[in-house]
């Protein structure tokens, strides 16, 4: 019998390690599949790294060796800007006529809550990349490769500032998928003479300006314009997996842009000194952002304490820090707020779909700094009517970057070429995008959250008169006291959850 038993409880002791091995082995898997394109991201920025420096000592610097070097590199730079006109618009359309279909004071709020936040993102990025200059640490007076040539200085700030209007306003849809206006002067009798002309490129401005106001229309055809808004739905979902498709080939294109831009450069103590203070520049200003400003108005809106709801939110933070996708933490931000929270489901489940796509307060930060880090990395000056075109192209590309991780670098080119800075010099801040880009996503959950705790606050009262006016319908129709008690309750547990915390 003792026999029997220890064969036994052998057998169970073999088939206890079997299972867990096979679940350490599932786990693996899982681990690995969900966070492979980070792996692989990181993996081909150190492998592009040793590239590039093996190269500089190997191979000579003619510029056909560099053209093959940096050749997988341009074909994922052309992809990116392939697919930018249909993000864009199909995103803005999307978003906008998501919002407006769903109208009353909770509609409104969010579009103010979305555009008043993305603006100061965007501006506290601004002022902190104009105030540390990144882009110009460590410069001994030369111009880095790519930069500098080719800008035409030439405009008058009056004609800068009318080309900006007219490109919101383009003539042409079509021409402005390819073309910009784009003043030009001509010498007549010994005067300098302004005459109409072009610049080759997406008028990304002017896309915009249409796509928000056709969606805005779009939105509020109501039954009349479903058709419509479930095209451009499907037509959104579609470019969305496009870019899925074509950002996993985006580590073989980064190794291949910083073994070319590593190969190419004179001084690399400058560009890394460069990189840091970019780095430092955009985590600063997601810090001030998220742990200031934000907590700031939710806090003159709600006057509750924001920290203490911040805290409900840890677990969709992390699962935003680990994903890079504000749409892949949708359910878990979905939970901490309506669970942990206790917000409203009615004004979760309108505005963080919505918030999703429109609002990215993160992104739009990231993009600001971004391009006039460029700017000062290619030794380019920009006027005061270019930084305030930086700032609008980057509050509307905000809107229509997916909730996708690296969504950003592809909305990043729409924002250089609407003020002519040259996007082939995104390479050199992808090194560092794959962190950048996790902490923007988080900043992107956290005001998303905010937002709905705000506009859960102000549409309090509303909500519960609606409540307590169908709770009456159903006493006069003889529906009983149970539904109408319950829905009394539920609203009045939600507010006191909210009180409390």
């Amino acid at each position: 019998m003792e026999t029997e038993k220890s064969l036994q409880l052998n057998g169970l002791h073999k088939t206890e390690n079997k299972v867990r091995r096979r679940n350490s082995l599932v786990s693996m898997q899982t681990f690995l599949q969900q966070n492979a394109f980070v792996i692989l991201t990181v993996a081909a920025v150190f492998a592009g790294v040793i590239l590039g420096y093996m190269l500089r000592s190997w191979s000579p610097r003619h510029q056909d060796s560099q053209d093959m070097i940096s050749f997988p590199g341009e074909i994922l730079m052309r992809m990116l800007q392939m697919l930018v006109l249909p993000l864009i618009v199909s995103s803005l359309i999307t978003g906008i006529s998501s919002l407006d279909n769903n109208a009353g004071r909770m509609g409104v709020q969010a579009l103010i809550y979305y555009m008043l936040t993305t603006i100061i993102a965007v501006f506290t990025g601004i002022i902190l990349v104009l105030t540390l200059q990144p882009g110009k640490r460590g410069r001994a007076g030369q111009t880095p490769p790519g930069g500098g040539g080719g800008y035409n200085k030439s405009l008058q700030a009056t004609d800068t500032f009318l080309d900006l209007i007219r490109n919101m306003f383009p003539s042409n849809l079509l021409e402005a998928c390819f073309q910009q206006y784009k003043t030009s002067y001509k010498t007549t009798n010994g005067l300098l003479v302004p005459t109409p002309g072009s610049s080759s490129g997406v008028n990304a401005l002017g896309l915009v300006v249409f796509s928000i106001a056709f969606g805005s229309v779009l939105g509020r055809m109501g039954e009349q314009g479903r058709p419509l808004r479930k095209f451009f739905n499907c037509l959104n979902d579609a470019i969305m997996q496009l870019v899925g498709i074509v950002i996993w080939y985006a580590p073989v294109g980064i190794l291949f842009l910083i073994a070319g831009k590593i190969r190419e450069m004179e001084d690399l103590g400058q560009m890394g000194s460069q990189l840091l203070w970019y780095m430092l520049c955009v985590v600063l200003g997601l810090l001030i952002h998220s742990l200031l400003l934000l907590p700031l108005l939710y806090f003159l809106v709600t006057w509750k304490n924001p920290y203490l709801f911040m805290a409900g939110l840890l677990q969709a933070l992390l699962t935003a820090l680990g994903t890079s996708s504000s749409s892949a933490s949708l359910p878990i931000t979905f939970r901490c707020l309506e669970e942990n929270n206790g917000v409203d489901k009615r004004v979760s489940r309108f505005m963080l779909p919505v918030g999703a796509t429109v609002n990215m307060d993160g992104t739009a930060l990231y993009e600001a700094v971004a391009a006039i880090f460029i700017a000062q990395v290619a030794d380019i000056e920009l006027t005061f009517v270019q930084v305030i075109t930086i700032s609008i192209t980057a509050t509307a590309a905000s809107i229509g970057a997916a909730g996708i991780p690296q969504a950003g670098l592809v909305t990043m080119v729409i924002v250089l070429t609407s003020v002519g800075l040259p996007t082939e010099l995104i390479s050199v801040i992808i090194a560092v995008d794959w962190l950048l880009d996790r902490l923007r996503t988080v900043t992107n959950v956290l005001g998303d959250s905010l937002g709905v705790g705000i506009v859960a606050h102000l549409s309090y009262k509303e909500l519960q008169s609606r409540d307590n006016a169908t709770a009456d319908h159903r006493d006069a129709e003889g529906g009983g006291m149970s539904g109408p008690s319950e829905t009394r309750a539920t609203v009045h547990r939600v507010h006191s959850r909210e009180a409390s915390l």
